[in-house]
């Protein structure tokens, strides 16, 4: 199976009230909601091809993963040299944030963050590209992340892998939630991990976090009115923040929990922390917001995206006891 060259477009009509009719949904400065159901993303990152800096070792390509839903990935693999002490390469399926409703695997920060991450863990990474709401609300992109896995089970033999590719365990993030269900269809592949970077839960009632933080977006770059958006967006209609969609679910393998202590959702990921400490390893990055890794800028966040890649790398390489 060869690598695709796909392209990214995004398209922003500044008559498009006109057209449309008014803005009934808005996250500024990433999407519109219009009345007759019309979606406009912003161009808030830019979208860059599948290329790294050779000296960072890693060869990046784009490739489909289900044409008739236009489901894709972003596949990323440490060059492995004679010198390597491991024989075989963990892979990790990458899925993005953005509430369901924004982000794209070609997105400049996202592919920086992964090829770091690729680069610094030894890890082949998958990121999916999944579909978005609301044009296709959950479960659409669990649905994606299980497709996914499947079509990682069906290629693991083909000349696009390395040989030192270990298709025996697979590391995941928050899709877990559908690949739990989906273990028995992927065999021989298996989820030996679990990684969620400030995951995205939610509830009716609001927690400490919630109140404190707030719309303070010199902290964090998620409010509490945009992550309520989010949710209005992606969650089936007539559904609200107390679906099991807004949940974590059970843990069943080890798991590492990173938590930005100025993130909004922070009082959520800790309460998951806390319900199983034996399975659940809780790192927490201090005085930094939601998606400082993929966003920060200031010198602080670098230092910490450091800390969090070395966190990963450990989590994965080694059996420490966990929390």
């Amino acid at each position: 199976m060869e690598a695709t060259t796909i392209t990214h477009v995004t398209t922003n009509n500044p008559n498009n009230t006109s057209i449309h009719g008014p803005v009934v949904e808005e996250v500024e400065g990433l999407i519109r909601v219009y009345k007759d159901g019309h979606v406009e993303r912003s161009q808030f990152v830019p979208c860059v091809d599948p290329s790294l800096p050779l000296e960072l070792g890693v060869a990046c390509s784009d490739v489909h993963i289900d044409k008739l839903t236009n489901v894709w990935a972003r596949l990323y693999v440490p060059t492995v040299t004679n010198s390597t002490s491991v024989s075989k390469l963990p892979l990790i399926v990458y899925f993005h944030g953005g509430g369901f409703c924004a982000g794209s695997a070609s997105w400049s920060c996202y592919h920086q963050f992964l090829g770091r991450l690729s680069a610094k863990s030894r890890c082949l990474v998958m990121h999916v590209n999944y579909r978005l709401a609301p044009e296709n609300p959950l479960p659409a992109a669990y649905e994606d992340g299980v497709n996914a896995i499947l079509w990682l089970k069906k290629t693991r033999n083909d000349n696009l892998w390395p040989k030192q590719c270990d298709f025996g365990d697979i590391l995941g993030g928050r899709q877990r939630r559908r690949l739990a269900a989906a273990d028995a269809l992927i065999k021989p592949l298996k989820i030996e991990g679990t990684i969620l970077i400030q995951p995205f839960f939610g509830g009716e009632a609001r927690t400490e976090t919630e109140r404190r933080v707030e719309n303070n977006t010199e902290s964090s770059v998620l409010t509490l009115a945009s992550s309520d958006t989010w949710w209005r967006l992606t969650l089936p209609r007539e559904a609200n923040r107390e679906h099991p969609y807004c949940k974590p679910v059970k843990i069943t393998t080890r798991t590492l929990v990173c938590v930005a202590e100025m993130d909004v959702l922070m009082d959520r990921a800790m309460e998951m922390c806390d319900s199983d400490k034996k399975m659940i390893r809780c790192v927490v990055y201090k005085g930094v917001g939601h998606a400082f890794q993929v966003l920060g800028e200031s010198q602080l966040a670098n230092t910490l995206t450091l800390q969090m890649l070395c966190d990963i790398d450990a989590f994965i390489h080694h059996s420490e006891p966990l929390n």
